[in-house]
């Protein structure tokens, strides 16, 4: 029914913005133990292939998708008795990988970032891709578009949870899981990276909101 309460909504739909070399970074990962840094022993080049068209892909799924499911959604989670959202996000979207400081800074000031702002922003990062100026403006160079397509959606959390108080709205990193979009080189199980999602769908009204967890636990975004 149309007039149906919503109680949870959980963003999980995402695609890495990129071509992954399977071999590569299978290999990287069994060297590093884990998703490889950045390093003199790293060939990011070898390991992906970044193209604009990718990058936009990945921008309109992983953060545009997400923000256009949570409004059709709002109307029906207002009517629920404790609403929820959870967006699934990772650990790279962290303000620390942007090298921007007025990027990071802009992303951080949650009382002042609009949505409208959010728009130009990504309308400068998929310019500045365009034109090879990642480096030169301060954007991330590795894993670009899906870094940045976490960066702000982490920040639409935040904004989102100032906006509807009475929401318990959080994002969260799973962990990195075998999957198909990492060419299972994850670590952990499914299993185990959908406990963090889980139990934030779960929180009781009054729990935390405008958060981001990893492993569980509230982290800094």
């Amino acid at each position: 029914m149309a007039d149906d309460p919503c109680t949870s909504k959980v963003n999980n739909a995402a695609i890495i913005g990129m071509i992954l070399n399977s071999e590569a970074i299978l290999k990287a990962v069994e060297l590093a133990g884990d998703w490889p840094k950045d390093g003199p022993n790293v060939n990011w080049d070898e390991i992906h292939t970044q193209t604009i068209e990718l990058a936009e892909q990945c921008l309109e799924i992983n953060f545009y998708g997400a923000k256009r499911m949570i409004e059709a959604f709002l109307p029906l989670l207002q009517l629920s008795d404790s609403p929820t959202i959870v967006n699934v996000s990772s650990s790279f979207g962290l303000l620390q990988i942007i090298p921007s400081e007025k990027i990071r800074g802009e992303l951080d000031d949650v009382e002042s970032l609009t949505e409208e702002r959010m728009d130009e922003l990504l309308n400068e990062f998929l310019k500045d891709f365009k034109d090879g100026l990642l480096e030169t403006k301060g954007w991330p160079t590795h894993l670009s578009a899906y870094t940045v397509s976490k960066a702000f959606l982490n920040a639409y959390t935040r904004i989102l949870a100032k906006k509807y108080p009475n929401f318990v709205i959080n994002c969260c990193c799973p962990g990195f899981a075998k999957t198909d979009i990492n060419s299972n080189s994850g670590i952990i199980t499914v299993k185990k990276a959908a406990q963090t999602p889980v139990m934030l769908a779960l929180l009781p009204n009054g729990g935390p909101s405008g958060c981001f967890f990893r492993n569980e636990n509230k982290s800094s975004f």
